[in-house]
């Protein structure tokens, strides 16, 4: 056999074409996806509450509502109900101005502080961005504000110039940043990534696991009903789902020591995140049979992406966004975060990746009972089996 015989073979065209074809999908959704870094940075919301009835918290809070490179700030909340909404990560940061800022400012003699709260516990583009914005904002206030600023506002009280600028060298010594962090992790990137990689050991294996089992169900045709065969593919998968389930828990407690409060929440979601990805991938297997992996591909791909470990909503473009909102592995790993290092309640994102599975069983229910039809031989063979089981 020549070389160019060998290349005209099934096996060797479908690797070049498959070489060439996740080349594209890598490139083509990664690259594009990936630009939203930092150029959507500002599409994060922030909150400023400023709590000081002074002059001087009034000035500051201007200043940040200019200077902070967000489009939409929040300056009406109260500083506990924008918390609540840093916690559920609706917000990216809170910075909050306390009650007697300025006077303590003025006075020079107490240390007066600004806290920007950070929450950890989310997209790591967003806490990292926040830190760097953060200490770009106290060199900003410390090295300008204190001196320059704050000696306008104490001559607008009527001080005179020398006492101003004494004043002003006490507020320079007197202000400080206060960076809070809520939900902080523990070190290491095995941490940070944990949601993500969690959920993609489930994505990943039930959409070979749908492969094969559906590979399963279309070879058993003609044994059983159909209805019986996708009961029997769906009991398969769960076995999976808890043995998979079992061993990726069993590896965390290893490697990263989460603590064992959180284990049967950890357990029982990726049980139901291997379930939901299963019936997820499986709508392109049932409808295309081999070559739904094609589609599959890409759809993991977008939703490594879309699934917030990297990036926020806000930040995605459109396509990205508008995946996540049916992305199993979105919901899986908000789920995650609030769960592992959060300290809201990840029944929200469990209930909408519930959903998302529901869905995606139902739509498998509908392809079956339509486009797996049995042909009048298998029919057949089906009544006969029914016939001596009754006998």
């Amino acid at each position: 056999m020549k070389f160019s015989q060998f290349l005209k073979n099934k096996g060797a065209i479908a690797a070049i074409f498959m070489g060439i074809l996740y080349a594209v999908f890598m490139l083509g959704i990664f690259l594009p996806g990936y630009s939203a870094i930092p150029g959507n940075v500002d599409q994060l919301k922030v909150a400023i509450v400023n709590d000081d009835a002074g002059e001087v918290g009034a000035t500051i809070a201007d200043q940040l509502s200019e200077k902070l490179p967000f489009k939409d700030i929040e300056t009406d909340l109260t500083n506990k109900d924008a918390l609540k909404d840093l916690e559920k990560n609706d917000l990216a940061l809170v910075v909050h101005i306390p009650e007697n800022f300025s006077e303590n400012v003025q006075s020079g003699e107490a240390s007066s502080s600004i806290d920007f709260t950070i929450n950890e516990a989310g997209a790591t583009t967003v806490s990292s961005t926040m830190s760097s914005v953060v200490g770009q904002i106290n060199d900003q206030l410390s090295t300008q504000f204190s001196k320059q600023t704050a000696a306008g506002v104490l001559m607008n009280f009527n001080v005179p110039e020398d006492q101003a600028d004494a004043l002003s060298d006490k507020i320079e010594t007197a202000y400080q940043g206060n960076i809070v962090t809520i939900n902080e992790m523990p070190d290491g990137m095995n941490n940070n990534m944990l949601p993500m990689f969690l959920t993609m050991a489930g994505y990943v294996g039930a959409m070979i696991g749908a492969m094969q089992l559906v590979g399963a169900f279309k070879e058993s045709k003609g044994k059983a009903s159909r209805a019986r065969l996708f009961l029997y593919v769906q009991l398969t998968a769960l076995i999976i789902a808890v043995l998979g389930g079992l061993v990726a828990t069993g590896i965390v407690y290893l490697v990263n020591d989460p603590g064992g409060d959180v284990y049967f929440g950890m357990l029982g979601q990726q049980i139901l995140n291997y379930m939901v990805c299963f019936n997820f991938t499986a709508i392109f297997i049932f409808l295309l049979g081999q070559g739904g992996m094609l589609l599959n591909l890409p759809v993991l791909l977008m939703q490594t992406l879309a699934n917030g470990a990297t990036m926020s909503r806000e930040m995605m473009y459109a396509p990205y966004e508008w995946m996540s909102h049916i992305s199993p592995m979105y919901y899986s790993v908000q789920a995650y975060f609030a769960n592992l290092f959060g300290s809201t309640s990840p029944s929200p994102f469990i209930w909408s990746m519930a959903t998302v599975g529901a869905a995606a069983m139902l739509i498998n229910i509908i392809i079956v009972a339509f486009l797996h039809k049995p042909k009048a031989e298998e029919a057949g063979n089906v009544r006969e089996e029914a016939i001596k089981v009754t006998v």
